[in-house]
């Protein structure tokens, strides 16, 4: 490995760096965007019940939005959950794209060392051929060796190019499918809390209005005989 190192030339030392870079990204995203961090299971119907149970006080709520990006969301909804729902989805749209933003971290980074490691490794085949070709004008095409030596240098730097490109593109492209279906699945929580805390909304007053038709049905008490 050390030989290829050394047969790439200089060139190969910020390949060696994207690759290391691009590794750890890769790593860091692997654990950060897992399902149990990003969406935990049941959630979303265990807020549902605390909105149809009334159990809606601050303390559950910075609870939830300290559990996870999915908790985070539905605290920003039920935050203004007496609002017009117009509002309410305003503001879960304004949280998902700070979410969105946040999931997205260093995959900017990952794209750009996508797209460079092959620009990187076409320099070092150019570096290659100028050097192959320096030599055959101060040597002649007799000096086998010197050629051979910028030929090598030329194919190392490309393939290593290709090497940091290629995971690098597949796990980029990865991680935005995988933060797009999130995006889709913590829409689709929202949305059912929003329907929760309507339907809730709507039950309180069929109940009072239910309560004072039954009072108002209910027989007057007789009055008391008179002592006379």
């Amino acid at each position: 490995m050390w030989e290829l190192v050394k047969a790439g030339g200089w060139p190969m030392l910020p390949l060696i760096v994207l690759a290391l870079v691009a590794l750890a990204i890769i790593l860091e995203r692997l654990w950060t965007l897992r399902r149990v961090e990003v969406m935990p299971p049941r959630l979303g119907e265990e807020v549902r019940n605390w909105a149809t149970r009334g159990e809606l006080d601050p303390a559950h709520i910075e609870s939830l939005r300290r559990n996870s990006p999915l908790g985070t969301l539905l605290a920003a909804a039920l935050d203004v959950r007496h609002r017009p729902r117009p509002l309410i989805r305003e503001r879960v749209e304004d949280t998902g794209r700070h979410l969105v933003f946040r999931m997205e971290r260093f995959l900017s980074a990952l794209g750009t060392i996508a797209s460079a490691g092959p620009l990187l490794g076409l320099l070092g085949t150019v570096v290659g051929m100028i050097q192959m070709f320096l030599g055959i004008l101060d040597h002649g095409l007799g000096d086998v060796n010197q050629l051979a030596g910028g030929i090598g240098k030329a194919l190392v730097c490309t393939a290593t190019g290709m090497i940091v490109a290629v995971p690098a593109l597949i796990f980029h492209r990865y991680f935005r499918s995988r933060i797009a279906g999130y995006v889709i699945e913590m829409e689709e929580q929202a949305t059912a809390l929003l329907d929760a805390l309507e339907t809730r909304g709507t039950a309180v007053p069929a109940q009072l209005a239910a309560a004072r038709a039954a009072a108002a049905a209910s027989p007057a008490p007789a009055p008391a005989p008179s002592s006379d």
